[in-house]
């Protein structure tokens, strides 16, 4: 069993223990959260008793599994190309995850037609996420990271 389905079980558990309405657990590219249904409106007292005599026991409904969003200004792809996080394969990345950059600073590079184009950060900040792989075909418009 994965450390994720764990987690789930686990907050799934305290929710039952406690008898809570809603319970939210969130990591670093992770998120998950449960909300009970709610309980059926009160009915008439004429009609408050079930017809069978059995009594529905409350259930727990998964409210959302996966990834959390990134958060930060997204860096996105001005062209189709090749995305590329370092200047050759030995060197280290422009920008990884954590790392502090600059506004103007190169952070990635996107060859097309054999030409190399750099890719600045527009702002300051904490890269928050890289979302492109290196290697792979982007499209205009697709962030290719986020600075937080």
């Amino acid at each position: 069993m994965s450390d994720l389905q764990k987690t789930t079980r686990q907050l799934a558990d305290l929710m039952e223990e406690f008898r809570l309405g809603e319970a939210h657990l969130a990591g670093d590219d992770w998120a998950v959260g449960f909300r009970r249904k709610p309980k059926a409106t009160a009915a008439p007292l004429a009609m408050a008793m079930p017809v069978s005599g059995e009594v529905e026991p409350e259930s727990v409904q998964e409210v959302a599994v996966g990834p959390a969003a990134p958060t930060g200004v997204p860096v996105s792809s001005p062209m189709t190309g090749i995305f590329y996080s370092a200047s050759s394969p030995s060197a280290p990345p422009f920008a990884k995850e954590g790392d502090t950059v600059q506004a103007g600073q190169v952070v990635a590079l996107i060859e097309a037609m054999k030409v190399f184009n750099e890719i600045v950060a527009p702002t300051s900040g904490i890269v928050s996420k890289v979302v492109a792989q290196n290697g792979a075909i982007v499209n205009p418009g697709e962030p290719l990271l986020y600075i937080g």
